[in-house]
């Protein structure tokens, strides 16, 4: 393969950049531009140093650097690997890039670095995508999962339900090659106690995606309400600042405003939507209607109603859009509210439905939001410390598939199948489960997953 070279820190002006470079000739690429303090033999060099030098072309010193040398096997790659450190100057950064594409190294697609990793054995392809989600994290919750996915968490889930497997087709392979001896009362028995376990593993593992998700992607929250009900208020105070502009006048809000927080570890995404009602103009209509589109796909919702004017039929229509939602309904402008009036008329739709009174001009109220959040979605039960959990949605289906055949194995050997057409979903199963680790997967899926990375990574 051919020895490749990209910038691997972020675009702009840092307190250093990073060149990293991998292959068979990166040693005698660095030797053409790299002139250490002092004398060193490129080629006898051990791995995991680091040298003091500079950056020359034509002997004009461009930076001065430290180079991590690392060597083949033991490096990201497994090939010759080094790092060259340098000012974080984007001039400076280009330059080494430059000079080393000018002596012999051909410039990385995205992701070829893991992507050589991968394919030379050093990780297989369940850790290579945990390497974006790491770089993606935006809570510790999802490091901590992205971390245990990289460290192999998911590749030894299903090296022990591919175990189990092979166990059931050695007999199944022995009653095919040596059909005089009698075992096939025994292979059914055995398959059967062992596709049941295979089952209840896959199951938890597919289970285990809906926390996945929600630690990944984090909980999608819209706020709906009727315009000057107070859904900008709520917003603002929420992020503790001025996000959201807020007016008396009706209909400020046309087009959807999207923050995150993070509420025990978990990031919650708000929505705030433009207020609900019949408007003649063109631009508000266009947001009310995508208004009404972020409520269907939201994963809960936020009902908002003003306290201190009557229940209207504004508000009807927001009881009616969110009556099939996850929701709570949240009665605003405590402060200046004078009857329960809007809650009695909320209680009468929904009497068991959970209310809370806040005021988003002094924030009293807005923690109850929170542990409503928290409660409605079982926020202190995510633990990621122990169990493996699924993030990826590739995977999440491949699990099902692999669940599909598991029950057809599982039938055929009820039904009194023989046991090599049981052995054929087993088969499956095993294919299934090795699109996860890479085994099986085919090259247009490998370059799809790679072509997500950046490329110094």
């Amino acid at each position: 393969m051919s020895t490749i070279v990209a910038i691997s820190t972020a675009p702009g002006i840092g307190g250093i950049g990073i060149v990293r470079m991998s292959g068979s000739k990166t040693y005698q690429v660095l030797q053409k531009i790299f002139k250490p303090k002092q004398e060193m033999d490129f080629e006898k060099i051990k791995g995991y140093r680091i040298k003091y030098g500079y950056i020359v072309e034509e002997e004009k010193i461009i930076d001065e650097v430290l180079v991590s040398f690392f060597k083949a096997p033991n490096s990201y790659t497994k090939e010759d690997l080094c790092e060259i450190q340098s000012h974080g100057g984007m001039y400076i950064v280009q330059k080494i890039l430059e000079l080393c594409l000018q002596n012999g190294a051909t410039l990385t697609e995205p992701g070829e670095f893991t992507k050589r990793a991968f394919l030379n054995g050093r990780i297989d392809l369940s850790q290579a995508e945990a390497v974006i989600d790491v770089i993606n994290a935006k809570t510790q919750k999802e490091s901590k999962v992205s971390i245990q996915q990289l460290e192999g968490g998911v590749s030894r889930e299903i090296r022990k339900i591919r175990d189990l497997l092979m166990q059931i087709m050695v007999d199944v392979e022995v009653s095919i090659d040596y059909p005089e001896y009698d075992i096939e009362e025994v292979d059914k028995k055995k398959a059967e106690n062992t596709l049941k376990q295979v089952e209840q593993e896959l199951v938890k593992l597919k289970n285990s995606f809906e926390t996945g998700k929600i630690v990944k992607e984090g909980i999608g929250v819209a706020l709906v309400g009727k315009p000057n009900a107070g859904k900008s208020s709520l917003l603002n105070a929420i992020l503790k600042e001025e996000r959201a502009i807020v007016t008396d006048v009706e209909g400020t809000t046309r087009d959807i405003i999207k923050e995150s927080i993070s509420v025990r570890g978990i990031p919650i995404n708000i929505i705030d939507t433009a207020g609900i009602r019949n408007a003649d103009n063109k631009v508000e209509q266009i947001g009310i209607e995508r208004s009404k589109k972020s409520v269907e796909e939201a994963d809960f919702v936020i009902a908002i109603f003003d306290g201190s004017r009557p229940f209207s039929k504004e508000d009807e229509q927001i009881v009616e859009m969110v009556k099939e939602k996850k929701c709570v309904f949240v009665i605003n402008k405590m402060d200046i509210c004078k009857d329960n009036a809007v809650q009695e008329e909320i209680e009468k739709t929904f009497p068991n439905q959970t209310i809370i009174r806040i005021s988003a001009k002094s924030r009293e109220g807005i923690e109850e939001i929170y542990r409503e959040i928290e409660r409605r979605f079982r926020l202190d039960e995510i633990q990621v410390d122990y169990d493996t959990v699924i993030t990826n949605v590739r995977h999440k289906q491949i699990i099902v598939q692999a669940i599909e055949e598991t029950r057809k194995a599982l039938l055929a050997n009820e039904e009194g199948m023989p046991i090599d057409m049981v052995g054929l979903s087993i088969k499956a199963i095993l294919e299934a489960l090795g699109q996860i680790t890479g085994e099986t997967v085919s090259e247009e899926i490998i370059n799809e997953i790679f072509a997500k990375f950046c490329l110094g990574k």
